[in-house]
């Protein structure tokens, strides 16, 4: 099996909106994501599945930041649930934090539900901290957001700890998948 993770273009959008709903429950609509494609601060990406004797993939995780004067807002990161808990996030959210320390943000932040501790524990482990809370900040149903953030992402021992643990995910999902990612530098 192969994992590939490249920018999304225009004809995946239906592909992405569908896992969107699927994931996320619709938070951004075909609109939103075709600007998130033209605009040169977003970092768009979707990380697809196919069999190394097949040319037909399957999009099954994506993840866009944004970049904001010195900081990366992630604004999304999700995989397809029969996908879950094999490290396919983490591939996802070391990507964009290697796009960040390219592009020379100084920092990460992203919002993240309070009731989904699986997320939590996954951005925690990648040494983002909770700093704060969003009251209501999903709708309809009203959850809070917990505000996350990392600090420094533009030091050597950062630099050291990203680079060590995207060894470690390549390792653990190089059994089983051949992975395809571009270079930072192709993402934007």
């Amino acid at each position: 099996m192969i994992l590939e993770i490249k920018s999304v273009t225009a004809p995946q959008v239906p592909e992405i909106v569908a896992l969107d709903r699927l994931c996320i429950g619709g938070l951004w609509t075909a609109e939103a994501y075709l600007r998130e494609i033209d605009s040169p601060r977003s970092s768009l990406l979707s990380l697809s599945i196919k069999n190394s004797y097949d040319r037909q993939s399957k999009i099954i995780g994506m993840g866009c930041l944004w970049a904001i004067v010195d900081e990366a807002h992630l604004t999304l990161l999700a995989i397809a649930p029969e996908y879950r808990r094999q490290g396919l996030g983490e591939l996802l959210l070391t990507t964009l934090l290697q796009d960040a320390i390219l592009r020379e943000l100084k920092w990460a932040t992203l919002e993240v539900n309070v009731n989904n501790l699986g997320a939590i524990a996954l951005y925690q482990k990648y040494d983002f901290e909770v700093v704060g809370t969003r009251k209501g900040y999903y709708q309809p149903a009203g959850d809070d957001a917990a505000i996350l953030w990392l600090k420094e992402i533009q030091s050597s021992e950062f630099k050291f700890k990203i680079a060590r643990w995207q060894q470690k995910i390549d390792d653990r999902l190089g059994t089983q998948y051949t992975i395809i990612a571009p270079q930072p530098e192709e993402i934007f």
